[in-house]
């Protein structure tokens, strides 16, 4: 089993999705790392920008390709289609930055090796809004024990800004399966569904504050 599955849901994004896929390749092609491209009935050349690309990273990069079923439809195929032992999505106009990518890693593999079953890890993240100059992080230490294992009673209220999005989520694969997570298709904006249906099962939590970039 990987370590690691990183879905990535596209719809015409030829613009950006090679950007994105830049960023989740390991350094050196960590073996117990997939990417899941899911070409969600692209019109561009999506579809043969993503299958380039993994022709060029063939133990790492998956393509397939669907009928258009939207972001939800989408991220469905790739958690049905995921080898890892966590799941991450990350969206086709977004990227990690290397540093902290690397460090989730290290925590991921961790939590395997000592075999900790934490069931949900969660990172900050970076909104960089087009056309805007400022970037604005979003951060869970004031909410949130950093660095270690815990469970929802440590969790404290959070502020309006720090609401809980994709971006921040990394799930044991497991836990998703489990909780029977099946999102609306050709539905904008399935972010809550995807972080609190599956948490409702989630017993050990993580936070290890990394930052990932994203627009």
């Amino acid at each position: 089993m990987k370590t690691l599955s990183l879905v990535v849901p596209s719809y015409n994004a030829q613009d950006y999705l090679l950007r994105c896929l830049k960023s989740l390749v390991p350094d050196g092609e960590a073996a117990d790392v997939e990417v899941i491209v899911i070409d969600d009935g692209s019109t561009d050349s999506t579809a043969a920008a993503a299958e380039q690309f993994a022709a060029h990273h063939p133990e790492t990069v998956r393509v397939i390709r669907q009928a258009n079923a939207g972001h939800g439809g989408a991220i469905n195929t790739g958690v049905a289609h995921a080898r890892g032992e966590y799941l991450k999505v990350v969206d086709s106009d977004d990227w990690l930055d290397r540093g902290a990518y690397a460090a989730l890693l290290d925590e991921l593999r961790a939590s395997i090796r000592q075999r900790r079953e934490v069931d949900l890890f969660v990172t900050n993240y970076v909104y960089e809004k087009v056309g805007r100059k400022r970037r604005a992080a979003v951060r869970y230490g004031s909410v949130m024990p950093l660095g270690r294992d815990f469970g929802w009673e440590e969790v404290q209220r959070f502020r309006p800004w720090q609401y809980l999005l994709m971006h921040a989520l990394t799930y044991r694969t497991e836990v998703l399966r489990r909780a029977g997570l099946t999102l609306p298709r050709h539905t904008f904006y399935v972010d809550n569904l995807f972080a609190f249906v599956p948490s409702r099962t989630c017993g050990a939590c993580a936070t290890s504050m990394l930052t990932s970039t994203g627009t």
